[in-house]
């Protein structure tokens, strides 16, 4: 019994810690997808690529539904320490739909930021295949821990 309520009560710390601001993309809500009306074809793979097309309402949008439907406690005084960020960035061939695009805190996007444009230059290189890319970004990016690991691996290549 005390076993459990430790794990209750070690849970909704966690919760209530978590709940500040999404440590990573909500996959209900963002999902992730790839560009679907390409205004160019990158590398030598041909991805297709999407121009950065977000509207200031449409990432208003994204930040009001982590907040009201998710219970994210996203303070709109403090939008300008998050980005609406492609979950599958555009350099990987990723949308500019909803369904890719969520609120990142700085203090997450400087952590992935290098992995995305580590990612996309060994796609340019011929060194890594965009869906081998997309399974290593959508780890990192839901697993925080694991981007040092993805990093090394990359830079290997």
């Amino acid at each position: 019994m005390k076993h459990c309520l430790f794990f209750i009560l070690t849970i909704f710390a966690f919760n209530a810690y978590a709940l500040d601001y999404p440590k990573g993309p909500n996959p209900e809500l963002t999902p992730g997808s790839l560009c679907q009306r390409a205004s160019s074809y990158r590398y030598a793979e041909q991805i297709p690529y999407c121009e950065r097309d977000v509207s200031s309402q449409l990432k208003g949008e994204i930040f009001e539904n982590y907040r009201n439907q998710l219970g994210f406690k996203l303070d709109p005084k403090t939008r300008s320490s998050y980005k609406i960020d492609h979950f599958f960035p555009l350099c990987a061939g990723g949308s500019n739909e909803e369904t890719n695009l969520w609120p990142q805190h700085i203090s997450v996007y400087t952590i992935t930021d290098p992995l995305e444009g580590l990612g996309c230059e060994k796609m340019k290189e011929g060194k890594i295949l965009q869906k081998n890319l997309i399974i290593l970004i959508k780890r990192a990016k839901l697993n925080l821990s694991e981007v040092p690991e993805i990093l090394k691996n990359l830079q290997d290549l």
